[in-house]
């Protein structure tokens, strides 16, 4: 593992919305290599936030890919919208995707790279039959929902397997994690397999952008063999 292929992708639904180009301008100049974007439909998840518009009103301020997660009921409806706002990644959940290989199929007939992700309770065997399909896998480490909650520990043997599965398959997939991901258990994380840490409160709340993104950085340093 080397510091270079780690991925930082804060997520915007920690950062202040009143200042919200401004906060992406930051994390940006922090050395941020992607933008976690989490769009809640107050069905799926209990919580409400953002639709296409924001995402349309994201590309023009910033050049970092926009990783987009979809906690929806009803992706298929919306995909298109956030295709042409400008999404780059588009992830939907497996737990609400009934025909989630011709999910996969129209993301990526869309021109974006499609993701899968799985709820802390949901098995891995969702997994199995589309992961060669797919570019990146978010294994959620938190109920979803909302922001600042605590990493649930259970989930680092999932994303050990889900690296293995990867792995095995011959699948160029990246495998992200979300949820309650600091720079005091980034070490775990990385460990167990991840590419790309997705945080939150850990960046958007911390004193200096910068310094905690490179924080995250010297973790994976310090993994390297020596």
């Amino acid at each position: 593992m080397s510091p270079a292929t780690i991925h930082i992708a804060p997520s915007i639904l920690s950062a202040d919305f009143a200042h919200l180009a401004d906060e992406i301008a930051s994390v940006e100049a922090a050395g941020a290599d992607l933008l976690h974007v989490d769009v809640m439909d107050g069905h799926f998840v209990p919580n409400l936030t953002i639709g296409p518009p924001i995402v349309e009103s994201l590309r023009k301020v910033t050049a970092l890919p926009l990783d987009v997660h979809l906690m929806v009921t009803n992706p298929d409806t919306c995909i298109p919208d956030f295709a042409q706002a400008g999404a780059n990644y588009l992830t939907v959940h497996t737990e609400t995707c009934p025909h989630l290989h011709r999910t996969i199929q129209c993301i990526k007939e869309l021109g974006v790279k499609a993701g899968v992700t799985l709820n802390p309770s949901t098995s891995l065997s969702a997994l199995e039959e589309v992961v060669a399909d797919v570019d990146l896998v978010l294994i959620m480490s938190v109920n979803p929902g909302f922001g600042g909650q605590a990493f649930i520990p259970a989930c680092l043997d999932k994303i050990r397997r889900a690296r293995q599965l990867i792995d095995r398959t011959g699948s160029h997939a990246l495998l992200e994690v979300d949820g309650g991901i600091k720079v005091e258990n980034a070490g775990d994380v990385l460990k167990a397999g991840a590419d790309v840490l997705v945080a939150g409160s850990a960046i958007f709340r911390s004193p200096n952008y910068a310094d905690t993104i490179a924080a995250f950085r010297t973790v994976a340093r310090e993994l390297q063999p020596r």
